[in-house]
């Protein structure tokens, strides 16, 4: 038997990057946002330019249960024992695919593990009913471990090339950015895109942001923190190239920026933008996350180093500092973590809260290791063993702080992620001055001790 191996079959990660390498070489298809005259500020005499090129991969959900469900189809109605992060969509996804009326299926929800985006999707429900009415009795389904890591919704993969200038007094005048992403014609892949209103838009006067995409065979989709989880690892990794081309200490680099507050974008009504970041708020977390790091205030051994960064996401604000030690092996132990954040003025139940934070920092270590690739149109990675999670004794002291302002209370899943791969990242180069511009980092030759 011969098989019909599909039209991906010639998708290939490394085909892939070069072929981003080729299209950051070409005028992109579109501009998202451009203020101010660009050309006119990069050639301007009394500037310094950096450029960085930053490749994120796809990697999976990760969920220590794989997908499962229970389903029974029996005279015209099923019924559906799973659990699931959006079970209304689940429920017509169901009746569409068995032909019935969305009133004929039944889901009973039932506590299982995480999700992290991952159970959003709810193509286990779809496939056990299916299965059900195919042989005419009640399914129990399990995906395997394998089956869970080569059939996921991935997070999106992308490139971007970045282009800044800094005047003589170390300020950031210029900004450009060159997004190669995932997805057909203008249009990117599910949860795979770019926010161009995101920081540094509007602090930075001659500011672009440019786009390219390229056609893609995976499936992409939400994990913890949609997209904010790898963009803000390189802007703020970009941020502190910024920083040392001026010469600046990444922290009053970061303070100086978010000073020149622009006024908050309204929207229609006139009323807040829930969207528009405020830089004092920002301006806030970073000092309180400043402050209980020690940050310029302490002598660190050899080898060892504070990094920052911070992104607003998802309606929080948080900054985090990591204090990292690496040795000559590259081998990386993160000794603790300092977390600020401000996401209004009540935090009702502050164990929880305090938990989902240290969470939050713990899948962001985990996916400084973590990548998906493909081979002939197949995904490589199979296991853990491919695609790893940060174990025990490899996590940090983690010190959670919280800033109680007088705004709205927001939500506190998703926003502290972000920051904790970039800040990482940060405290690797200030120790060894090698910038990881391409994740995972053992594509530098580093791992987690």
């Amino acid at each position: 038997m011969e098989w019909d191996l599909g039209k991906w079959v010639s998708q290939d990660s490394d085909q892939n990057a070069a072929k981003a390498e080729e299209l950051s070489k070409q005028t992109p298809t579109r501009t998202m946002r451009k203020d101010g005259d660009l050309d006119a500020a990069f050639k301007r005499t009394d500037v310094k330019i950096v450029e960085s090129a930053f490749r994120f991969p796809f990697i999976a959900h990760n969920a220590l249960e794989p997908q499962n469900c229970t389903a029974h189809y029996k005279d015209g109605k099923v019924g559906i024992w799973c659990t699931s992060q959006f079970p209304a969509s689940g429920r017509q996804l169901v009746a569409r695919t068995l032909g019935l009326s969305a009133n004929d299926v039944n889901i009973h929800m039932v506590r299982r593990g995480g999700g992290f985006g991952r159970r959003a999707y709810n193509d286990q429900m779809v496939e056990a009913a299916w299965i059900s009415k195919t042989v005419g009795a009640p399914v129990k389904l399990l995906w395997t471990r394998e089956d869970d890591v080569q059939h996921d919704y991935y997070r999106g993969g992308g490139f971007q090339y970045l282009k800044a200038a800094v005047d003589q007094s170390g300020k950031v005048v210029a900004w450009h950015d060159h997004f190669v992403g995932y997805g057909e014609g203008n249009n990117f892949a599910n949860d795979a895109g770019f926010n161009p209103i995101q920081f540094p838009a509007i602090f930075i006067p001659d500011y672009a942001v440019e786009a390219s995409v390229m056609a893609l065979a995976l499936k992409t989709g939400a994990l913890r923190a949609p997209e904010s989880n790898c963009m803000a690892w390189v802007i703020q990794s970009f941020l502190d190239d910024v920083a040392h081309l001026g010469g600046k200490d990444p922290l009053k680099f970061r303070l100086e920026l978010l000073e020149a507050a622009p006024p908050p974008s309204p929207a229609q009504g006139g009323r807040p933008n829930p969207g528009a970041m405020s830089a004092e708020r920002m301006r806030g977390v970073l000092a309180l996350a400043a402050e209980k790091s020690g940050w310029g205030k302490r002598q660190l051994p050899p080898r060892t180093a504070l990094g920052i960064a911070f992104h607003f996401s998802h309606g929080g604000y948080f900054a985090e500092v990591a204090e990292m030690a690496v040795d000559a092996t590259k081998a990386v132990r993160v000794r603790k973590v300092w977390v600020a954040g401000d996401v209004g003025s009540q935090i009702i139940n502050p164990g929880p809260a305090e938990s989902l934070v240290q969470g939050a920092v713990i899948d962001g270590l985990s996916e400084l290791m973590q990548e998906i690739t493909m081979k002939n149109g197949r995904v490589v990675q199979s296991n853990y063993h491919q695609h790893p999670v940060l174990r025990m004794p490899q996590a940090p002291q983690i010190e959670v702080h919280f800033l109680k302002t007088d705004n709205a209370p927001t939500g506190l899943g998703e926003p502290a992620l972000p920051p904790i791969l970039p800040a990482v990242c940060n405290a690797i180069f200030t120790a060894t001055g090698e910038r990881i511009h391409t994740l995972p980092f053992a594509k530098k030759g580093f791992r987690f001790a």
